[in-house]
């Protein structure tokens, strides 16, 4: 056997040289792409880290003038409470209304606005706006606000103004509680049959802020003696609520309402109790 003609022949030098200049060219373009392959996503990442660093900043910026509007909202709405309470001061000097009075009608709608899972923030809305629903009797005459015998049907007429009043006392404010405390004063005698006044609405063009006070005041009204009528005892009041008396009939309410104070009925008497003075 000839071994020698097995044998691969070996390249010349030149060759050889050519090849590994090729070679060493190929790797250097390579390490040039790797390079700049590199160098751009280096530029990427700093653009992130820089991107990453501003928005934080915005975010920082934004939570302090979040927690600064917050502030805000919480002094104007303090001031809101305080034109509020002004306002009942004033009309405290007009009619009866006891403080008493008042602090019952806040706790019977917390009640309901809590059986109705609002909000904390809007349940306590509810009832800081709930003492102004006869806030508009302070443009009644006090001839008539004071009168000890029943009222003349015009006298009536006069009277039935007050929850217009209240509304332009309370409008154009741009506060949610006083907005509420509008709504609630002009809307409180409305009736969900549409027999209320001023203006007959009907059903669920009732705010419901009016539709809660007006089976709240309701209650208390028939708790407390008056002129006409003497106090009448808890089951008495729930009796002419729920079954009616020919005066007051309970499609006056809003059904859901009505079957949240059947449900609440024992904690309104235990309110009641509680701040009757």
């Amino acid at each position: 056997m000839n071994h020698m003609n097995d044998t691969l022949p070996l390249p010349a030098p030149a060759e050889l040289d050519q090849k590994l200049r090729a070679t060493e060219a190929q790797l250097q373009m390579y390490a040039r792409d790797f390079r700049r392959v590199l160098n751009a996503e280096r530029a990427k990442t700093q653009q992130l880290e820089a991107t990453n660093r501003q928005l934080e900043r915005y975010a920082r910026d934004l939570q302090s003038a979040f927690v600064g509007e917050q502030a805000r909202c919480r002094e104007l709405e303090k001031a809101h409470r305080g034109t509020l309470l002004r306002l009942l001061r004033a009309a405290r000097f007009k009619d009866d209304e006891t403080a008493s009075h008042l602090r019952r009608m806040a706790h019977y709608c917390r009640l309901v606005a809590q059986h109705f899972w609002w909000s904390a923030e809007d349940a306590q809305r509810m009832v800081d706006a709930s003492p102004m629903h006869d806030i508009g009797k302070i443009g009644v005459p006090d001839a008539i606000l004071r009168k000890p015998g029943p009222l003349t049907p015009e006298e009536w007429r006069v009277m039935r103004r007050h929850p217009a009043y209240g509304a332009l006392l309370l409008q154009r404010s741009g506060s949610p509680l006083l907005e509420m405390a509008r709504e609630i004063a002009l809307c409180h005698h409305e009736r969900w049959d549409g027999s209320g006044y001023p203006r007959n609405l009907r059903g669920d063009a009732i705010p419901i802020g009016a539709r809660i006070l007006a089976i709240a005041d309701t209650y208390d009204a028939l708790r407390c003696r008056r002129v006409y009528k003497p106090a009448y005892s808890h089951d008495h009041a729930c009796d002419v609520i729920l079954n009616g008396d020919g005066r007051t009939f309970p499609t006056h309410f809003d059904p859901a309402v009505l079957q949240a104070f059947r449900d609440l009925h024992v904690q309104f008497e235990a309110t009641h109790a509680r701040f009757y003075a």
